[in-house]
């Protein structure tokens, strides 16, 4: 019976603390709510889709153990971490130059409708490369692994988180495409876009000044 409570607690923490880490504003919920309100909902859970598709890479990595296995290699998390430091910069850039644009309006907003392809390659290179994901995976994996469970508890806990990951997501993708939400969005897109050139910023320059 403790064992099963010991079991039921860790899985409950480690669910937590990636509902935590996923449901907090980062570079992937806000770009969600930048294209659910831009291009609609289609656009935005094509977006989420690639967001997810990231975000299961990393899961893998953490089921597999390979996370740990990984540190050995400094120069390849050397090359990840420029590359990906480098890709958010230019998210950076381009959101900051988005916002000194003028504001879309709501009836013209469906001008800046993506293909799915591109949009699903965006949001699994955004994941990739983001190191709120990465962080937020390598806590799962710890707590997971913690229990001294075995594989199938890691698998279980990954599962579950995985599952939290695409209601998150999804939500965002739903709640943030309705009309109102659009129409609120013409209004502050300035600051969203300003906002989206400051996270991808600082996490792009966390990035590239982390140690391997």
């Amino acid at each position: 019976m403790n064992g099963h409570a010991l079991l039921s607690a860790n899985l409950l923490i480690a669910y937590s603390a990636y509902f935590v880490g996923t449901a907090s504003p980062g570079p992937s919920n806000l770009a969600i709510m930048s294209i659910a309100s831009t291009s609609g909902r289609r656009a935005a859970f094509a977006f989420a889709a690639g967001v997810m598709s990231g975000s299961f890479f990393w899961a893998m990595l953490a089921a597999l153990g390979l996370s740990a296995a990984l540190t050995a290699y400094s120069g390849f998390l050397a090359g990840v971490k420029i590359c990906g430091g480098l890709y958010l910069l230019w998210l950076a850039f381009k959101s900051g130059r988005a916002a000194f644009k003028p504001p879309l309006r709501a009836s013209s907003a469906g001008a800046r409708v993506q293909s799915v392809r591109k949009l699903y390659t965006r949001g699994a290179l955004l994941h990739l490369t983001n190191p709120k994901a990465i962080l937020v995976w390598m806590s799962v994996a710890a707590l997971g692994s913690s229990a001294g469970e075995g594989a199938g508890h890691m698998l279980v806990v990954v599962a579950g988180c995985l599952c939290i990951g695409v209601c998150v997501f999804g939500s965002y993708a739903a709640l943030f495409s309705m009309a109102a939400a659009r129409r609120i969005y013409t209004r502050i897109q300035r600051g969203l876009d300003a906002c989206l050139a400051l996270a991808f910023g600082l996490a792009g320059l966390r990035l590239l000044t982390s140690r391997v």
